[in-house]
């Protein structure tokens, strides 16, 4: 009988052995990995941390599209019209590219964010 060469129906994995980790410039992190058509990450933003001076730094582009879920802390988030929204745990969020991201108050923001892979 002949066996073909299946693409995996099932993949579970875990943050605490990441296929990705990312740390920032201020000592905050996110760990990130990555599924059959879509990666997520959890990261604990250290408060102070800015994603265009923390994050954009690194990598030298500016922000992509982000899809996220604050589990605690908050964050200012401010898209590309300079609308900011103030994101709070428990809420899920969306923002196109070109946006910038900020923790508020004294306490470390941890978020979950998906990414959907290219196919």
């Amino acid at each position: 009988m002949l066996m073909m060469n299946k693409a995996p129906q099932f993949l579970c994995k875990s943050t605490e052995r990441p296929d990705l980790e990312t740390s920032f410039l201020d000592g905050s992190s996110r760990n990130s990995v990555i599924l059959l058509s879509s990666a997520i990450g959890i990261g604990t933003y250290n408060p102070g941390w800015r994603c265009s001076l923390h994050a954009g730094a690194i990598t030298g582009k500016t922000s992509e599209r982000h899809i996220g879920f604050i589990i605690s802390g908050e964050m200012m988030v401010r898209d590309s019209s300079g609308n900011e929204s103030l994101v709070h745990a428990g809420e899920a969020f969306e923002v196109a590219e070109n946006h910038d991201a900020w923790v508020v108050g004294d306490e470390p923001c941890v978020a979950l964010d998906f990414t959907q892979l290219p196919h």
